[in-house]
């Protein structure tokens, strides 16, 4: 294996596939990143066996890459990360010499890494599954931060850990919860496909990690390719691939739990109810912040009191109020999350009772729903 190639790209590629090693991986090959060069292209990958990185470099414009021998090694991932950083130069050469020792060179220096044997790599199987579908980069990145932030994050039930992508038709439904609050996302396809998949929140947290992929996709207006079958889901980005693995087990009928009949709703600017719980928020009973909203026709406040820290009560502007008067207690942190990845200026809040879930909704986009459950309270 011997190739020169432009230290800047080679370097955010490797950090690209990097993102999938975990520090704790129980094979010691995936602690490293596999490089196998070819004859016209290198192809990097990472992978904790779970969600698995593969991104594909070729010469162009941007990047010089001089292919002289072919070959493949794996590197430990921080050790050659911390390398290729600080090299001072343009462009790196890589050779491996005896085995699997590698030697990067450039100007005068010279560093060696030792490698690992490529052959007891883990076989990841990247081909593609028969169900496609194509979402536009802003699409899928709405999908990730409006539905991930509600996924549960104990493992005592697996399956609530992912986002449930349900597809009958045309209609796709991406619903997260962790029992406590729930989003939902309802995105039209442009083709007919029938599955029903849990993905890992966190590898769906990844995919929006690739930013610099997505953004490219959404500037030259290309879709997304997303394939998946009853094992695995893949995101091609570009020249990257990300694949994971699929969470075993029947995620749970959350439409049943989305009230339809309402008693109360409260339209209201969004900033000043962020910014009303946001002050609120710091006064906290166990270490937990409960705020109770109190709403009549002609007027709404934010309160919240601790017997170790204090109490606040804050009257807020509204757009409208329909309905009988209420009182209803909730965890801030969960009714801040679901505000804030609505998007809009404007957002209506619809109460069953006082005790029933309420939901949450962007009142210019009917595509996403938050719902969040009560706390019962006794002061």
């Amino acid at each position: 294996m011997y190739f020169k190639i432009s230290k800047k790209e080679f370097y955010s590629a490797l950090s690209t596939v990097s993102r999938a090693i975990s520090a704790n991986s129980p094979l010691p090959l995936l602690s490293g990143i596999k490089i196998d060069v070819k004859e016209d292209e290198i192809c990097l990958t990472g992978s904790d066996a779970d969600i698995s990185i593969k991104k594909t470099l070729k010469k162009s414009a941007e990047m010089i890459l001089d292919i002289k021998d072919t070959g493949s090694v794996v590197i430990e991932a921080r050790n050659i990360l911390e390398l290729v950083r600080k090299i001072d130069a343009d462009e790196i050469e890589v050779e491996t010499i005896d085995g699997t020792l590698t030697k990067f060179s450039w100007h005068t220096a010279e560093f060696k890494l030792n490698g690992m044997n490529v052959a007891d790599y883990p076989a990841i199987d990247f081909s593609q599954p028969e169900k496609r579908f194509a979402l536009e980069a802003d699409i899928l990145m709405k999908i990730i931060t409006q539905t991930c932030f509600a996924a549960s994050d104990k493992e005592t039930r697996p399956v609530l850990t992912g986002v449930n992508f349900k597809c009958d038709g045309k209609q796709l439904e991406c619903v997260a919860t962790d029992s406590y609050r729930l989003a939902r996302k309802i995105v039209t396809l442009e083709t007919d496909n029938e599955f029903n998949i849990t993905i890992p929140a966190k590898s769906l947290n990844e995919v929006g990690k690739s930013s610099n992929e997505i953004a490219r996709a959404f500037e030259k207006q290309e879709k997304i390719l997303i394939a998946v079958s009853d094992k695995k889901a893949q995101f091609w980005l570009e020249d990257t691939i990300i694949q994971t693995r699929l969470i075993d087990g029947i995620y749970p009928e959350t439409n049943r739990l989305i009230p339809t009949d309402f008693k109360h709703e409260l339209v209201v600017d969004a900033r000043d109810i962020l910014n009303a719980i946001d002050r609120a928020q710091f006064i906290k009973s166990d270490g937990i912040s409960i705020v109770k909203l109190s709403a009549n026709s002609d007027e709404v406040f934010i309160s919240t009191k601790s017997q170790e820290v204090g109490s606040s009560v804050e009257k807020i502007d509204t757009v409208s109020y329909q309905g009988e008067p209420i009182e209803i207690s909730f965890s801030s942190r969960y009714v801040l999350g679901a505000v804030r990845v609505l998007g809009g200026t404007v957002v209506k809040i619809s109460f069953s009772g006082e005790m029933k879930p309420f939901i949450i909704q962007n009142v210019d986009d009917d595509s996403i729903l938050q719902l969040v459950l009560p706390v019962r309270t006794y002061n």
